[in-house]
């Protein structure tokens, strides 16, 4: 068994496309090894910005020898059918056997060596390499047919055990040289095997391991904040994209001038983040402090002096603009940026963005007066959702979309407008996905609300829904955010009213489109509640009694079932229920009972668990006390049993079995009044 040694060499890969390149170069080297009979086994696949690297242990020297069997024609077919499958095979007849009057053919087809099978591979694998983006070069690139490549590719190895792997790709050849760290060892490195590839390009400046520069990055970062008394910042992010910017990753401290910290911490985070890749740190009281650390890609001799200062002037630079943004944008007040508003389409069937925000403050603003959010002030709803998208057209969230929201709160508080009014601006857009924090302050909450519902009812409205995985308005994020609202407030909202509320904002009413919304949202609580271990088909049964549009009380409706269903009672009623469903649908239409008094015991006693429980269930539904309306059907549990066992219900005379039919009838009534159980599963 022999290893493998495959580097693919070029001008710098992004860091945004090396984890993807990875995955597609053990896809294509599994793919064409499978082709070939070859188990690839364990693959290590390596990425430096200059470097994709995979080594293969454990290769088998050779394919093994296989014989393959075809089935051919008759021997009483005609000729021209016989001819034409020794042309297949390329066979002669003497050579075919003949199995019961059919011909068939075996082939032997001797092992390759594994050499020769990558040598054919890897040409493939270069050509076949998809990149999100790619380029042609050189005097031949003019032609289509030219190789493309993220950045042109300078060289490659491939070694076989200690073997050359004879192969060329667009004029170049595979060989055993390559290149280590651009300024610390840029001459040429000649690799023995796979064994030594590492150590070897190690021994000149290059980590190869991609994990590896990542732990040094992570952990020198920290050391580097904790030796000046400061704490680093985690970024994961970060951590990787630096890793894929580097081939000798030296973490470096760095100081910046303390009067940039008069701009919002977020904003000087992101400034170092996205235009540097620089991370920040804090100080000891867990406030941004007037430090970063970058991350060198040589070990230099002034232990990284020059290059800090350098990275602090750049940084200063970049503070200085968004220093600029943050002086500037606070130079009007959010209601005259929000004036912008009606210059910025938000979608041509809605209308401008001023024109949803005044949707959304007359929606925010009903939601508070109406008592749906509770304890919210509806001028306070009204102001908030009016400004909530001015920073849409400042400075700051023009050079980052990312602080929209955030810089609204900022410059609000700055204003000297309420803290409620700032927090809703600033939370307005939460919760944006899974694990996001959920508002709970109630101006927050009405204006979150309403910006939502504005969204999902009138792209329905205009029948803009998501379709298959695409979903362009992320109209699903946006029920998930409703949802969350909704839930973790315990808002009590009837979604049909509200929904037609937000539509006839636009002057539109139109009954389906709540309803539509309404499924929507059932199909959303599925997906969300499934992790939390609600079963959907519970959610199905308490649905479809109607009328439920308040996802709250749904919520805990279903909750109840699913405990009731977990018990031996639950399991035994839907049991019942299912058989009285059969015997009722078999037998028609029921007419009620034609006889005065229960025929037996058994009916009689079905008669009076029915008469207690039935009531009993619908004043605790009525009521919210769902976990005592799964009691009152519990009592019915015994009842139908001792019914099914002791009485026929299809009775030979008329009267009992329309009589018993009635019972039946009664019976999976009363459970429709908790939930119509022909919708659980089981």
């Amino acid at each position: 068994m022999t290893d493998f040694l495959l580097e693919l060499r070029s001008e710098e890969i992004p860091a945004r496309m090396q984890a993807g390149a990875r995955a597609e170069l053990e896809k294509l080297f599994r793919a064409q090894l499978n082709a070939a009979g070859l188990e690839a086994g364990d693959l290590t696949i390596w990425s430096t910005p200059r470097r994709l690297a995979l080594i293969a242990k454990g290769l088998p020297e050779a394919t093994a020898a296989v014989s393959e069997e075809l089935k051919g024609p008759r021997s009483s077919a005609p000729p021209q059918a016989l001819e034409g499958f020794l042309r297949k095979t390329g066979l002669t007849q003497d050579q075919l056997e003949d199995r019961d009057g059919v011909y068939f053919a075996v082939i032997d087809k001797p092992g390759r060596a594994t050499a020769d099978v990558l040598a054919e591979a890897i040409p493939a694998i270069v050509r076949a390499f998809a990149w999100p983006k790619s380029m042609r070069w050189g005097k031949d690139s003019a032609s289509s047919e030219s190789l493309r490549w993220v950045r042109p590719l300078s060289g490659i190895v491939a070694i076989f055990g200690e073997d050359l792997v004879a192969c060329e790709v667009s004029g170049i050849s595979a060989g055993f040289a390559t290149r280590g760290h651009r300024f610390h060892c840029p001459g040429e490195i000649t690799i023995g095997s796979a064994s030594d590839y590492a150590e070897k390009l190690r021994a000149c400046h290059v980590i190869v391991d991609h994990e590896e520069r990542q732990s040094i990055i992570r952990d020198g970062a920290a050391k580097a904040a904790a030796d000046a008394g400061l704490t680093l910042v985690e970024d994961e992010g970060l951590v990787i994209e630096n890793a894929g910017l580097t081939e000798w990753p030296v973490p470096l401290l760095g100081r910046f001038d303390e009067a940039f910290l008069e701009v919002p911490p977020e904003v000087i985070q992101l400034t170092a983040r996205v235009n540097q890749k620089y991370f920040v740190v804090n100080d000891s009281a867990g406030k941004l402090a007037n430090g970063f650390v970058c991350t060198a890609n040589i070990d230099a001799v002034d232990g990284g002096a020059e290059i800090v200062a350098g990275n602090r002037k750049v940084l200063a630079a970049r503070l200085s603009d968004a220093r600029f943004f943050w002086e500037q944008d606070q130079k009007k007040t959010l209601a005259q940026h929000a004036g912008k508003l009606a210059n910025i389409t938000f979608h041509e069937k809605l209308g401008t963005v001023a024109d949803k925000v005044e949707r959304v403050a007359k929606l925010a603003e009903w939601l508070a007066s109406e008592g749906i959010v509770p304890n919210c002030d509806p001028a306070l709803a009204r102001q908030a959702a009016e400004l909530a998208k001015a920073d849409l057209v400042t400075e700051m969230v023009g050079e980052f979309p990312e602080l929209q929201g955030l810089m609204g709160g900022y410059y609000a508080r700055a204003e000297g407008l309420p803290d409620a009014v700032a927090d809703a601006i600033r939370d307005h857009y939460k919760p944006v996905g899974q694990g996001d924090d959920v508002p709970n302050a109630p101006v927050t909450v009405a204006v979150a609300l309403a910006d939502k519902l504005d969204t999902l009812s009138n792209f329905f409205a205009e029948d803009m829904k998501p379709t298959g995985s695409k979903d362009p308005f992320a109209l699903r994020r946006a029920a998930l955010g409703i949802l969350e609202l909704l839930n973790a407030n315990a808002i009590r909202a009837r979604l049909f009213g509200v929904v037609n509320q937000a539509v006839s904002l636009r002057k539109l009413h139109n009954l389906t489109i709540a309803d539509d919304v309404l499924q929507f949202f059932i199909d959303r609580l599925k997906v969300q509640q499934r992790e939390a271990g609600v079963r959907h088909d519970l959610i199905d049964a308490v649905f479809a009694l109607g009328g439920e549009d308040d996802l709250v009380r749904l919520l805990a409706r279903v909750k109840a079932l699913q405990a009731f269903m977990a018990t031996e009672d639950g399991a035994n009623l839907l049991a019942a229920y299912k058989r009285a469903g059969n015997i009722l649908k078999q037998a028609g239409e029921v007419n009620g009972a034609a006889v005065t008094s229960p025929p037996t015991e058994a009916d009689a006693v079905l008669l009076a668990a029915l008469a207690a429980a039935a009531p009993a269930a619908s004043a605790a539904v009525a009521e919210e006390r769902f976990t005592d309306a799964m009691a009152a059907l519990a009592s019915l549990r015994a009842p139908i049993d001792a019914f099914f066992e002791g009485v026929m219900v299809n009775a030979p005379e008329e009267a009992i079995r329309k009589y018993r039919l009635g019972l039946l009838s009664r019976f999976t009534g009363a459970v429709h009044g908790v939930a119509d159980f022909s919708k659980i599963e089981g």
